[in-house]
């Protein structure tokens, strides 16, 4: 059915700044075949191909397909009978994973592309390049990247895990002891920056995934410093400080001892769980100063304090763990519902309140870099465990397995450009 296709069609076209993406209806689905896989790791790196793409909730697709390899180019006809709108083709040497994807309808080469690969496969950084080479084909197909090349950070055991989104290479990034909580991405993905109890209160840190090294920030105060979150720029932290007259947000640099900054004046109230708006110029923040947990948004300097959620009396309403969605349309949060807690999202535009989920209880939810999943803590399978959830479609999937998991966090991408 198809074959290899010739070195002459092997061009980038994404490098020569063509445009790419398939012409179909809007709200549908295109359907996409992903061919067997030549060379060593071969079957891996198809079966994640595959995964990725039906992971991203954006194509269709298609499996169970008796995929022949033969001696003419791809049988367009044939494929488009199958639903595919276009094909993925990849082989693998032990230095390279060149794929071309085909654009069905137009019965052309759409675009083509090499990656460097690790020569072992399997591995960390092996599976990360095969997570970057489908959300570059997601691109091309759609038009918007995909997130397989990022990684979810969370704790388990009284240590930072983190993994891959496809719940592969779980892995602990933390020594036992010390209690961390709230981890919380750079955007380069090198560090992650939290809070872990000290002799003198709790204090916040700053790791290095590249070295394994962590630092405490010397720049903040003794007693409670807790849920701290990196500025979009990656060069400052925010995070809660408390003491007995109430917890306010403060701002310090994340790489020098430079002194820290109050931004919010909560005259006893609790302030926390900052979270910046795309372009570092606001905060999204749980406070408690209406006499229960609402959302909030503060300028950075700490003026114009606005209510987010809608205001309402009642000892059930209860709006926290406030997170921006990275194209700043919404921000998801969770909600007390019936006596339990569940996801939700409001946009800033015209303040529209959307619940998307109901089984369970449901907590502390954190976009992934395409502002359309979130991951989430959830008690729906009896221990709490880390969910995705697709935004638009309500898909849900599980995440991690095992021990108990909770406060994850999204990194940004971490593949190439």
């Amino acid at each position: 059915m198809i074959a290899l296709a010739a070195p002459a069609m092997a061009q980038d076209t994404t490098r020569q700044g063509v445009h790419i993406g398939l012409n179909y209806q809007p709200g549908t689905k295109p359907g996409v075949l992903v061919l067997p896989i030549a060379g060593a790791g071969g079957d891996s790196a198809h079966t994640i191909i595959q995964r990725d793409l039906d992971f991203a909730d954006a194509m269709n697709v298609i499996t169970g397909i008796d995929q022949g390899i033969g001696d003419a180019a791809v049988n367009f006809p044939l494929v488009e009978k199958l639903g595919a709108a276009a094909v993925v083709q990849a082989s693998l040497t032990p230095a390279s994973l060149h794929i071309i994807v085909y654009d069905v309808a137009k019965k052309r080469v759409l675009a083509t592309r090499d990656f460097a690969i690790p020569a072992t496969p399997g591995n960390a950084d092996w599976r990360m390049v095969v997570h970057d080479a489908s959300d570059w084909v997601q691109q091309a197909i759609t038009g918007s990247r995909g997130i397989a090349a990022t990684r979810i950070a969370f704790i388990r055991d009284g240590q930072i895990y983190i993994t891959d989104t496809d719940g592969a290479d779980t892995r602990p990034v933390t020594q036992k002891g010390g209690g961390p909580l709230s981890p919380q991405w750079h955007p380069t993905g090198r560090y992650l920056t939290y809070s872990f109890f000290a002799p003198r209160g709790t204090q916040i840190a700053v790791l290095d995934l590249t070295t394994g090294g962590a630092r405490a920030l010397s720049a903040t105060p003794t007693g409670l410093n807790s849920t701290p979150a990196f500025s979009p720029d990656g060069n400052s932290i925010v995070y809660t400080h408390g003491d007995e007259d109430g917890t306010d947000l403060y701002l310090v640099p994340a790489f020098s001892s430079d002194p820290a900054r109050r931004i919010t004046v909560g005259h006893g109230t609790d302030n926390t769980q900052p979270t910046f708006s795309p372009d570092g110029r606001r905060l999204a923040f749980t406070s408690g100063r209406s006499g229960h947990p609402e959302v909030y948004i503060v300028n950075i300097d700490g003026t114009e304090p606005d209510l987010l959620t809608p205001f309402q009396f009642g000892d059930d309403i209860y709006r926290a763990s406030p997170n921006w969605s990275p194209d700043g349309r919404l921000v998801a949060f969770e909600s007390r519902v019936n006596g339990r807690f569940q996801i939700e999202t409001i946009a800033l535009r015209d303040r529209t309140v959307r619940q998307l989920t109901s089984d369970g209880i449901n907590e502390d939810p954190k976009w992934a870099p395409d502002s359309r999943h979130l991951v989430f803590t959830s008690n729906r399978t009896g221990v709490r465990q880390l969910f995705i959830l697709d935004s638009e479609s309500g898909r849900t999937r599980q995440l991690t397995l095992g021990g108990p998991a909770r406060l994850s966090a999204w990194s940004r991408s971490l593949g190439s450009p």
